[in-house]
């Protein structure tokens, strides 16, 4: 099994989606990336979910520490991401922390209860330019 990493932050009705991707599928740990608010009032099971908080006025410090923390702790090849919650410079402070660690990414979410996966680059493109 592989470990998720969802940002939890803010965003209405992004706290649901959350839980409900921690709910459907088995993950070997769930790292959730916090801001203050998050941190303090969502509440979830203790036995696989790591809640790490980070500083919303200094995310090139937060991105530094999560960094060095997913390459000592995930010693996968790949992890699960979720980035539903949050805002762009949050998104692009995990995202780029996860890759600076060395770790594949499988963008996911949840529908109906059910895992879904971005698949990158499948089906036919058609382009304008004929150059490409």
């Amino acid at each position: 099994m592989v470990s998720l990493i969802a940002l939890l932050s803010s965003g209405k009705g992004t706290w649901g989606q959350v839980n409900s991707l921690m709910a459907c599928e088995k993950w070997d740990k769930v790292y959730l990336i916090c801001n203050d608010y998050a941190y303090e009032n969502f509440t979830a099971d203790p036995n696989n979910v790591v809640k790490l908080k980070f500083d919303e006025k200094k995310p090139e410090d937060a991105f530094s520490k999560l960094s060095v923390f997913f390459k000592k702790e995930i010693k996968d090849f790949e992890v699960a991401l979720n980035l539903i919650s949050g805002t762009g410079l949050e998104h692009m402070m995990v995202l780029s922390a996860v890759l600076k660690a060395g770790l594949g990414v499988r963008l996911v979410y949840s529908q109906n209860k059910e895992l879904c996966e971005f698949k990158i680059m499948e089906g036919n493109f058609h382009f304008e330019n004929d150059e490409l």
